[in-house]
């Protein structure tokens, strides 16, 4: 296999993230499911909007967030996803390239706007996340460089981008250049809403070698297998994918294998901030653990001290993963040297100036 230019490139939602801290109470009057996900449309997203108290705005996206944490480390990230060439669309253009991720996907002309995703956080730390996908859902396979692929270790895949018939194409299309040299391919499946819609895709996608790493949460879990036994679930995991990372929240993670289960406990956190993002600075610290040749215990420490750091202080800056990567490489005991493994015109209910 030749060397890679880029570590990981990520395939995901391109979204402007909108965050505020709100109570039990607003969730109610909104008929929202505490700690899911759900798609909405545009009149949804300016309700939610004008019934939303002050909100901190950054760019983000589930395998956005994943490719900004793996580029705080100090690895090389990639990032395709779809904006529409408006005012939040530059925005988030300069925002992923500002943190030092290479995104080169040609912007919509016209089509919906950039997508947005409003994100409440109840005082325990959690979040609820309300997604009106906009311009991300445009993302065609033409939008997939096979170059760029071919010149990445690892291309990861963010399920929640698994809705639109021209976006699956654009996943295969890249899993297929990907490991035609010799690259590797990882999943998130995102949610378990997520896995309720696609269960028997994302299972022929594994069974398949389609991908070959997985990453899930126990709810995800469950759902991908229907069973509440978490040891069933986790054991036809290892049956059905080359790799699979299941979180664990304050119990861990587990890493599963052909040659085995290696469970790894959770980094250690004085308070609970916030959940968003936690799953997808986990999936940082592993994915940058594996390029690095950490082995599999060393990956998911890294990956528990990300998501131990995933409140919004720290989601999107440099210091996300552990104060950077010297002190993550510490942590974990793997090298700092680089490794050449084989293996509208806004967002809806939001004006142009609020940001």
């Amino acid at each position: 296999m030749t060397d890679a230019k880029y570590d990981v490139l990520g395939i995901g939602n391109a979204i402007f993230d909108m965050l505020v801290q709100t109570d039990e109470g607003f969730l109610g009057r909104h008929g929202m499911t505490k700690g899911g996900m759900a798609l909405i449309d545009e009149a949804r997203a300016t309700a939610i909007y004008a019934d939303m108290g002050p909100a901190t705005e950054m760019s983000g996206g589930s395998a956005a967030n994943t490719i900004v944490g793996i580029a705080n480390l100090g690895a090389r990230a990639a990032y395709v996803g779809k904006v529409r060439d408006d005012q939040i669309g530059r925005l988030y253009t300069h925002d992923i390239r500002a943190a030092g991720v290479a995104f080169e996907t040609a912007a919509a002309k016209d089509g919906p706007a950039t997508g947005c995703s409003y994100i409440l956080v109840t005082p325990d730390g959690e979040r609820t996340m309300n997604t009106y996908l906009g311009a991300a859902q445009e993302l065609m396979p033409g939008d997939i460089d096979a170059a760029q692929i071919a010149a990445s270790h690892i291309i990861y895949l963010e399920g929640y981008l698994w809705d639109p018939k021209s976006a699956k194409e654009a996943f295969v299309k890249a899993a297929t250049i990907a490991h035609g040299a010799n690259r590797q391919v990882a999943l998130t499946l995102s949610d378990s809403f997520c896995v309720d819609r696609y269960r028997d895709e994302f299972l022929d996608l594994m069974r398949k070698g389609t991908v070959d790493l997985v990453f899930a949460n126990e709810a995800e879990l469950h759902s991908l297998y229907q069973t509440s036994d978490f040891d069933t679930a986790l054991k036809q995991l290892q049956s059905d994918t080359k790799l699979g990372v299941v979180t664990r929240s304050e119990k861990g993670c587990v890493v599963a294998s052909k040659d085995g289960v290696v469970a790894v406990p959770a980094f250690p956190i004085q308070k609970l901030v916030d959940t968003t993002g936690a799953g997808d600075l986990f999936a940082a610290g592993f994915l940058f653990g594996l390029v690095r040749n950490a082995g599999y215990e060393n990956a998911g420490r890294l990956g528990a001290l990300g998501c131990g750091r995933s409140d919004p202080a720290y989601r999107r800056a440099a210091a996300s993963l552990a104060e950077g990567s010297g002190e993550a490489e510490r942590v974990a005991g793997v090298s700092s040297q680089r490794s050449t493994l084989p293996i509208n015109s806004s967002c809806p209910g939001r004006s142009a100036s609020s940001r």
